[in-house]
């Protein structure tokens, strides 16, 4: 392994890096992306209980980001609808914002890896042809050249498919839980104005899309 990794050249550290941060974003992102730590059970019943009343809302807000978002529209309540709706949609904002929070990274480890391995590939050949020219070698040194060469671009695909997948998944669950925090925080805005219940978008159907080569951004509506 360690022949390996001096065969690579120094376009192998980056790589390197790249896996442990990668890997260390995953796993970070899927304890906090558990929907039992974003959408505790019972929390709504909760927040609903507590309309129309002054019931201290702090242990609401330090339960959860759902609790957090609630709690922005009971702290608004008879204020009028648009206030009341405008509290929810800026603490959803901020709330996914934090459940982005780590997968641009990600993003650009699954897009940039491959680019590095292939750099790699293209410094070891011009080494490998150099070294020919110099010494006039034959077939097989070519052969053991350009399979040293190629250690790079093997390691890039390596890191970038986990990577592309684990990207693609996360921005999945976080685009699931964003379409429970709307259900949540539609409900809640119909108990607070059961005269004049409106429709809220917490973000766009544009949002939360994995593009092949970036992350994207969630705006709320």
């Amino acid at each position: 392994m360690l022949e390996l990794l001096i065969a690579g050249g120094w376009v192998l550290l980056p790589l390197v890096a790249s896996s442990v941060l990668a890997v260390a974003i995953v796993l970070e992102r899927l304890w906090s992306l558990q929907r039992k730590r974003i959408l505790p059970p019972g929390i709504l019943v909760k927040a609903l209980g507590q309309v129309q009343s002054s019931t201290d809302l702090t242990g609401l807000r330090l339960s959860s980001p759902l609790g957090r978002v609630l709690a922005a529209g009971l702290a608004r309540q008879g204020q009028g609808e648009s206030r009341i709706r405008e509290a929810l949609q800026t603490a959803g904002s901020h709330e996914v914002h934090l459940l982005e929070k780590y997968l641009s990274p990600l993003g650009s480890v699954a897009a940039i890896t491959p680019l590095l391995g292939l750099l790699g590939t293209v410094l070891g050949m011009i080494d490998v042809f150099q070294q020919l020219d110099l010494s006039a070698g034959n077939a097989q040194q070519l052969a053991g050249g350009i399979s040293k060469a190629l250690i790079t671009t093997a390691a890039g695909l390596t890191i970038a498919i986990p990577a592309l997948v684990m990207h693609r998944f996360l921005l999945r669950r976080v685009s699931d839980l964003v379409v429970e925090l709307e259900e949540a925080s539609q409900q809640l805005l119909d108990a607070l104005t059961p005269d004049h219940p409106a429709s809220l978008h917490l973000h766009g159907d544009a949002d939360l899309k994995a593009p092949s080569t970036e992350t994207n951004t969630t705006a709320w509506d």
